[in-house]
């Protein structure tokens, strides 16, 4: 059973407040912080991780340091070296795409299929690309083979962030996902009906439109009335 609590989360005196839950697992507790756009904090068995770091989503300066730092791809709104590097720690592990890599020393190079396990955590790179939406004819904003989206195991609760992507055929043959970040940022990735499609392909138990800009997330929740599988759930994630 998947047990989600919603609360805020402070970092320190006068900081901003962000909203979190925190998901029952079988290794302990997992809380999620919502930063903003398609920005995230993970809190789990002591560690940190950082997904996708964006000074214009939080305050770098004030948030917890990362022991793991996953960059889905090289766009500066989810690469920004600023942010990396004030949450960077001597031992910090980032796990980045291959074009990310090229930019940040020491990062640890996933490409889409790779499965590694860093700092006791399995974490899956799956694609996340577009096929409908082209920053011009034949050229895609985010090209197949380019980007990571992660699968990140927590205990025995499978997390999936999907990164900068549209309902590609390999979203929808996941598998056991429990909970996932899917985004809706027009034009540059999926409309609310392509979520819908793929949550309908691979039925996560929870999922989080992310990274939605000025699109509606509430439309999900019409859009996936009939499926009660699988619960919406709306954070400030614009």
């Amino acid at each position: 059973m998947l047990i989600v609590l919603c609360a805020f989360s402070t970092t320190a005196a006068g900081a901003k407040e962000y909203e979190a839950d925190v998901i029952n697992t079988s290794a302990g507790d997992l809380k999620i912080t919502f930063i903003g756009h398609g920005t995230l904090m993970f809190t789990f068995g002591g560690k940190v991780i950082h997904i996708d770091p964006f000074g214009q989503a939080g305050d770098y300066n004030k948030l917890p340091k990362a022991d793991i730092i996953l960059i889905t791809h090289e766009h500066s709104d989810h690469l920004d070296i600023k942010a990396v590097e004030k949450i960077r720690k001597s031992k910090t592990v980032v796990v980045a795409s291959e074009n990310v890599a090229r930019q940040l020393k020491m990062a640890v190079v996933m490409r889409n299929g790779d499965v590694k396990t860093v700092g006791g955590l399995k974490i899956e790179a799956v694609p996340a690309y577009n096929i409908v939406h082209m920053r011009s004819p034949g050229t895609p904003f985010h090209p197949k083979g380019v980007g990571n989206g992660y699968v990140v195991a927590f205990g025995n609760k499978r997390v999936y962030v999907a990164g900068d992507t549209e309902n590609v055929p390999e979203m929808k043959q996941m598998k056991a996902i429990d909970v996932a970040f899917l985004p809706m940022n027009l034009p540059y990735t999926m409309t609310p009906e392509m979520v819908a499609d793929a949550a309908k392909g691979f039925k996560p138990k929870i999922l989080y439109p992310y990274h939605y800009g000025d699109t509606d997330p509430t439309i999900l929740k019409t859009l996936l009335k009939d499926h009660p599988e699988i619960e919406v759930r709306i954070r400030q994630m614009k």
